[in-house]
């Protein structure tokens, strides 16, 4: 997983992890995005899945239950 945060109070911050590195945003969106990425992270031992065994839908499914929702794509 790869999370960017856009906000940035001008500090550089990167976080790496299982399954996730992490770069940019303020203190709190970086704590956000760290938060996040663990507790996916949990869910899949949980389940006793590796990241790259979830389908598309599965990986949805966990990240709806730890908070996150997908963006509806735009068209150009």
């Amino acid at each position: 997983m790869v999370g960017i945060g856009l906000d940035s109070d001008g500090h550089k911050r990167v976080t790496t992890g299982e399954n996730f590195v992490l770069a940019g945003g303020t203190q709190e969106t970086h704590e956000h995005m760290t938060e996040k990425a663990i507790k996916i992270n949990e869910k899949l031992r949980e389940r006793g899945k590796q990241l790259e065994q979830v389908s598309r839908e599965e990986f949805d499914d966990i990240a709806h239950s730890v908070g996150l929702k997908r963006q509806p794509s735009q068209s150009n």
